[in-house]
């Protein structure tokens, strides 16, 4: 039981801090800020990570739940699923391969980039 109160109490602060630094910075959502820092107390060993493995793998497990309202929320809107259905699964598969496609390219340009010799770069140049 105090595994579980000190997980909760990790992810509560970072959460808050990440409340915070949102206020501040606004930039990203709250809860990824959250994420963030509960990541890096983690690496820095501010919040044992032994403690709170097996409550976050227990809440990893049963996150399922969380999903069920909106699965009754697509249920409840059918009929407008039925009419734009085609619509829908177009733009989630083009909007999908959008930003796979972003995301591949500008990883490997950066990544590519960053990870060749300054030397290696100007080669191609001549």
């Amino acid at each position: 039981m105090t595994n579980v109160l000190y997980t909760f109490f990790a992810i509560s602060t970072s959460l808050l801090l990440g409340k915070l630094m949102h206020l501040l910075l606004a930039a990203l959502p709250a809860s990824l800020y959250g994420m963030i820092i509960y990541a890096i107390f983690l690496q820095l060993n501010w919040f044992n990570a032994i403690r709170v493995s097996k409550t976050n793998q227990w809440l990893v497990r049963n996150m399922g739940v969380c999903f069920v309202p909106a699965g009754i929320g697509i249920i409840n809107h059918f009929e407008l699923i039925k009419q734009h259905g085609i619509a829908l699964i177009a733009i989630i598969f083009f909007s999908t391969f959008i930003l796979l496609t972003l995301i591949g390219y500008l990883s490997e340009k950066l990544l590519i980039t960053s990870n060749t010799l300054p030397e290696q770069r100007n080669e191609g140049h001549m």
